[in-house]
């Protein structure tokens, strides 16, 4: 019923920009949760960045690792959710995921979502 599916990785050398889209084909409604994970090579999947959404706001939360650096949005005229990267750094090359779920609580981790994209791939450079 609902289908994410992403774009916008790439190879950057270190300081440079990326921003990758998460494209939601299907409805998701408030209450909901949308986030950014990643997984390197070797580590476990790690949260970067969530929003969340109830009836009358949103509010985003950000690891400490991509604070100041990062910026996750929603275009929800789109239906597509943005992870915004600046100051890239060779710690920030992974495979990162989209999610989505329709839970608000504990929106970092990652077994509370049921819904994810396929992957799209950060390199990062020296």
């Amino acid at each position: 019923q609902v289908q994410l599916v992403e774009s916008g990785g790439g190879s950057v050398q270190a300081g440079g920009s990326l921003r990758l889209s998460c494209v939601v084909f299907g409805h998701i409604y408030a209450p909901y949760c949308m986030a950014w994970f990643r997984q390197a090579p070797g580590k476990e999947r790690e949260g970067v960045a969530t929003i969340k959404y109830n009836r009358y706001d949103g509010t985003t939360t950000y690891a400490d690792s991509v604070k100041g650096r990062f910026t996750i949005s929603k275009d929800n005229a789109k239906n597509t959710l943005y992870l915004q990267m600046n100051s890239l750094k060779l710690d920030d090359t992974a495979v990162y995921y989209c999610a989505a779920t329709f839970s608000t609580s504990y929106c970092n981790i990652d077994r509370n979502f049921g819904y994810w994209g396929q992957g799209t791939q950060v390199t990062v450079s020296s």
